[in-house]
């Protein structure tokens, strides 16, 4: 049976994704922060503590026996930034840490590598991310790195996943119309792409 590692796996689509993958009878693992408590992840996956994601994080022990790598682990938009460089500290997790963990990968025999990308990479009218950049500049590295190896490489661009425990724009947004105030939206051109979790899910364990 194959070994499967999740990292971000307290996260709202780690932990909706583990869940999906425990009842399969998969064997999980998931990836805990120092500071998280292993209480955070679903029950029946196994916890596994590293350090933050970044280009010296050491992956050994969470990737030993490992045959799946399924990457949500990510630093996303930050509705308060207070960093003077944003793109600096999005490249040192979601680019610079991706590839270290994929060449960790390699070097430990996983035979597949899911990367949760994002559906802005395909382009976007409110314009580039330090977030979007950063993926892009992941996905990159993926494809080279499996150009170089037998691994799989497999990219998912998921768009706003919305679900139970919704956390950031979208549950702000919910609190809003929840609220009866009316809302302009019909004046606004600024439609967007979702996606339910349990489809993500779905799609993600079948990848």
């Amino acid at each position: 049976m194959n070994q499967i590692i999740v990292t971000g796996a307290s996260g709202f689509v780690g932990r909706a994704l583990c869940s999906r993958l425990v009842d399969m009878n998969l064997n999980v693992r998931g990836t805990l922060l120092v500071s998280e408590n292993p209480s955070e992840l679903v029950s029946g996956v196994e916890p596994t503590v590293i350090e933050p994601v970044g280009s010296d994080t050491s992956w050994g022990n969470a990737l030993a026996g490992i045959d799946i790598v399924i990457h949500l682990a990510a630093r996303v938009h930050i509705m308060r930034e207070t960093s003077s460089d944003p793109l600096k500290e999005f490249r040192i997790v979601n680019t610079l840490g991706t590839e270290r963990l994929v060449r960790e990968a390699v070097m430990a025999g996983v035979k597949r590598f899911i990367f949760m990308s994002t559906i802005g990479v395909n382009g976007d009218n409110s314009g580039d991310s330090p977030y979007t950049e950063s993926k892009y500049e992941a996905e990159q590295a993926l494809w080279r790195l499996s150009a170089e190896t037998c691994m799989e490489v497999v990219i998912v661009r998921a768009p706003l996943v919305y679900g139970p425990g919704n956390p950031g724009n979208f549950f702000l947004l919910l609190k809003f119309a929840l609220k009866g105030i009316p809302l302009p939206l019909s004046l606004i051109r600024n439609k967007r792409s979702l996606i339910y979790i349990g489809n993500l899910v779905d799609a993600l364990a079948i990848c």
